[in-house]
């Protein structure tokens, strides 16, 4: 009985059940998912060996600099994340620690979330060609667009879809290019009227868009806290709401004039 034993001893029987409590809650899975900056493209070029935006039916402008779509890496929706890996998540610059509910629909299998991530991803750049030829003025049924970007999922690259055919088409509208020739990257999902809208994972992305030379990020504007959080030395951040104020934006940044700011 713990009445006959000493202090030091009755307090290390009583911890025995609470270390062992901790012990199974750290080998025990979490519903967490752990994410980390992935991969970059630019949409004015090629990926894998294949062109990006490919347009026919209109003249297409030879382009400089880049336009650098982004994306995030997680681990899947059936590994086992503990409490090591969480916590080690939140003491990370380059980690983030996502509900796994935000990141892959619920009670779905890996292929139903795969096939899922597909179809928002073509969906997504349906919808971008649309906004696009919609801004320039184009007939959908003259113009035609491919977009081809392999292993991606989502229809978080809506935005640099966008821009990248409006580049390809148009330019900055004075001869020039939207990039002035910088490495620019963004994310943001895009609607058919031009309306961007939020994602997951901005400060992911922007590291992994530093890390491939971007020193612009295009952000949605109600992810600016986000964005800023561990901002990359030498990225600078322009939020956006809509594709016409996202042209605009890289407009006055190629010509030196006024530029919205987070």
């Amino acid at each position: 009985m713990l009445s006959s034993l000493t202090r030091p001893r009755a307090l290390a029987v009583c911890a025995l059940p609470v270390l062992a409590l901790f012990a199974v809650a750290g080998l025990a899975p979490l519903p967490f998912v752990v994410a980390q900056p992935g991969m970059t493209a630019d949409v004015l070029g090629e990926h894998q060996g294949t062109q990006v935006i490919t347009i026919s039916g209109a003249p297409n402008r030879k382009t400089e600099g880049e336009l650098r779509m982004t994306t995030i890496v997680a681990t899947g929706p059936a590994a086992d994340v503990d409490l090591g890996d969480v916590a080690d998540g939140w003491f990370r610059t380059d980690r983030a620690v996502l509900p796994r509910d935000a990141v892959y629909p619920a009670g779905k299998s890996e292929k139903e979330i795969e096939r899922h991530n597909v179809e928002d991803m073509e969906e997504s750049q349906d919808v971008a060609t649309r906004a696009a030829l919609s801004y320039v003025g184009e007939d959908p049924a003259e113009v035609k667009v491919s977009l081809d970007l392999a292993d991606v999922g989502g229809p978080s690259a809506g935005l640099l879809f966008s821009l990248g055919i409006i580049d390809k088409l148009e330019g900055d509208g004075s001869g020039g290019d939207l990039t002035g020739g910088r490495s620019i990257a963004g994310t943001g999902t895009i609607s058919a009227d031009g309306k961007v809208g939020a994602v997951g994972g901005v400060s992911l992305k922007t590291q992994a868009a530093r890390r491939d030379g971007a020193t612009v990020f295009l952000v949605p504007k109600d992810e600016c806290s986000d964005a800023q959080a561990e901002l990359p030395e030498g990225m600078r951040l322009i939020p956006v709401t809509t594709l016409k104020g996202a042209v605009e934006s890289l407009r006055s940044l190629e010509k030196g004039g006024k530029v919205p700011s987070c």
